[in-house]
Formats: structure tokens, sequence, C-alpha cells
């Protein structure tokens, strides 16, 4: 029972990581306009700037993740 829930939630395809991604996005967007609003000016715009440049941190290492474990699975059927 706890497996099948437990697949739910590993990202296993590049659309998966890219849907992901895209909420993520989403989301740091939508925190970023408040931050505008709670502080107009320079702290606002740097603090919008960090919410959309964690999100590029975050999708880059999904990605990489997904290319680095399907080399890893290939590396293995290689052997065996």
């Amino acid at each position: 029972m706890f497996e099948k829930i437990k697949r739910l939630f590993v990202i296993k395809t590049p659309v998966e990581a890219y849907l992901i991604i895209y909420a993520l996005a989403l989301g740091a967007m939508e925190r970023g306009k408040l931050y505008l609003d709670l502080y107009p000016g320079f702290g606002g715009k740097l603090l919008f700037v960090a919410c959309s440049g964690a999100v590029f941190m975050a999708g880059g290492k999904i990605l990489d993740c997904l290319k680095h474990e399907k080399r890893l699975k290939e590396q293995v059927e290689a052997v065996f």
C-alpha cells in the first residue's frame, strides 16, 4: 500500500518534471508579486528576482537528476 503511494511522489519522465517546474514557477511568481507589493523599490525587485532564480536552479537540478538516473539505469542494465 505504501509503495503505491510512494510511487506517486517519484518523478519518472521529463513531462512530469516540466509540469512540476511549471507549478513551481507559478508559485514563485505569485510570491514575487507579493514581495513587490510589500517591499516597493529595489528590495522588492531583488526578492522577485530571487524567487525566479530559485525556480531556474531547482528546475535545472530536477532535469539533471532525471538524466543522471537514466544513465545509471543504462549502466546497470549493461552490466547484467
